[in-house]
């Protein structure tokens, strides 16, 4: 055992050796198709769309071709960092290098809390889904609640069986949902093929111009949440500090392609009425019925694969930040635990989704499940957002501190400058005061976790003075 690999575990781990992951495991493909059953298009768009749709108009598509720039502007900042420092920490290594290990504490506390939150959402509504699709086509009313705790208990048994066989099942999921989602929309351009036209794309259908795409592009934005699931895996993937980055810019592009392709068809399925689409439960679903039946039970069916999906990758994901922190004496030394056979962060999996689940009993127990996806990704989402805004900022410092010789102007400073600005702007509207309840009580929670976290990374860093030199020391390539 190195020099280096005691310093890191002695002081929080009772065992003295670095607990590892199953490096190598996971291909490129893998991970980008991991990360875009992580971002769940269908379920995404399903539950956002219409909203996107009152902000800005038949020209909606648009908005989401100007988030797919901001992603694209972050997914650079991810992968500059994954090039040279490829983690399991993710944000929390990229940002805890940079600005030492207060920050890196508070980071990780903060986005953790962030995915928990946010990944509640998901957990609570493929029960909701399951729940609404038996009791629409089988008469079956089995309470959501229920069907939640099945589906977290599956996902959980599946992440801890293995990286490879969990994300095979997630890319089985996501491809299916792909398949669905590819024959609705091809049914409905043929139905509705006599009004095909480039309205939804021109600027003059914005709502009140580029005061519509303003106010649609944040909203477009978290469409893309999830984009970042790559990095968390570099630990087992193979050549991480390129297949990062290729995972990043893959998925955002074939995302991209699939809701704008998903935008355009609702809004000709609805003849352009902005009211028609606004007023739909489920925009995708109802213009499917309004062909057949058979149509949308294939929606259903893409949207609850989507739900699983997503739970899936991101309880992978995810779990893999709250494992390296605690593996960096961040967190418990517990927490880091892996299975002997196939080296998967049990102990973190069970943590991130116990908690979650938590979360939906208490707070969603008797709520509307589309109701409380909706609320409390929100919430998760504040947090996640801030970190982003972060890891923007660390960028050029980290690279003129660490690597001034690879210092380029583009890559690491006008780009992730850039990329904070507009990342800025989806920020305050989720911030911003005048909001109706619950969403106006948000941003004074998301600021108590970011005190709360503060405070416990000044408690931390001021008992362990060796986090500054643990924090990120586990490389996913280096032996």
């Amino acid at each position: 055992m190195t020099t280096a690999a005691r310093r890191i575990d002695q002081p929080s781990a009772p065992d003295l050796t670095v607990q590892r992951l199953a490096r190598g495991a996971l291909s490129s493909v893998d991970v980008a198709v991991s990360t875009m059953a992580n971002i769940g298009p269908a379920m995404s768009f399903f539950f956002g769309f219409g909203t996107i749709v009152a902000a800005a108009g038949v020209a909606a598509p648009l908005t989401i071709v100007a988030a797919a720039v901001v992603i694209a502007l972050l997914g650079n900042t991810l992968t500059q960092f994954s090039k040279s420092r490829p983690s399991a920490g993710s944000f929390v290594t990229f940002i805890g290098r940079t600005f030492g290990p207060w920050a890196g504490i508070t980071a990780a506390i903060a986005l953790i809390s962030g995915y928990i939150i946010a990944v509640a959402a998901v957990v609570a509504i493929s029960g909701g889904w399951a729940h609404t699709i038996l009791l629409k086509y089988l008469s079956i009313s089995i309470p959501w609640q229920l069907l939640t705790a099945i589906f977290s208990a599956g996902a959980l048994y599946l992440a801890i069986s293995g990286v490879k066989p969990a994300t095979n099942v997630a890319g089985f999921f996501f491809l299916f949902e792909i398949v669905l989602i590819t024959v609705v929309a091809i049914a409905l351009l043929i139905e509705h093929g006599g009004s095909l036209s480039l309205r939804p794309f021109d600027p003059g259908r914005l709502h009140h111009g580029f005061s519509g795409l303003s106010l649609g592009f944040p909203l477009a934005v978290y469409l893309f949440v999830g984009w970042e699931n790559s990095a968390p895996l570099a630990e087992e993937s193979m050549d991480p500090r390129n297949n990062i980055g290729r995972a990043v810019f893959s998925s955002i592009a074939l995302m991209t392609i699939t809701y704008v392709v998903m935008a355009y068809v609702t809004v000709v399925a609805f003849n352009d009425n902005v009211s028609s689409i606004v007023g739909a439960s489920v925009p995708y679903v109802d213009a499917a019925q309004s062909v057949a039946g058979a149509l949308a039970f294939f929606a259903y069916i893409a949207g609850f694969t989507s739900i699983i999906g997503s739970l899936l990758a991101a309880t992978n994901s995810q779990s893999r930040i709250l494992f390296s922190s605690a593996r960096e004496g961040m967190l418990p030394a517990a927490v880091a635990r892996v299975t002997k056979r196939s080296k998967t962060p049990w102990a973190s999996l069970v943590l991130f989704l116990v908690v979650a689940l938590g979360l939906v009993y208490i707070f969603g127990w008797g709520t509307d499940p589309v109701v409380f996806f909706g609320e409390i990704a929100t919430l998760g989402t504040i947090l996640i957002v801030v970190i982003y805004l972060i890891a923007n900022v660390a960028l050029p410092l980290y690279y003129r501190r660490f690597h001034p010789d690879q210092f380029h102007l583009v890559r690491h400073l006008l780009l992730p400058a850039f990329g904070a600005l507009a990342i800025g702007y989806p920020l305050y509207e989720l911030i911003k005061p005048g909001q109706p309840a619950p969403f106006d009580r948000y941003p004074y929670v998301a600021l108590g976790v970011l005190v709360l976290a503060a405070l416990y990374g000044s408690y931390l860093n001021a008992r362990d003075k060796s986090l500054g030199e643990r924090i990120g020391s586990v490389i996913a390539d280096a032996e």
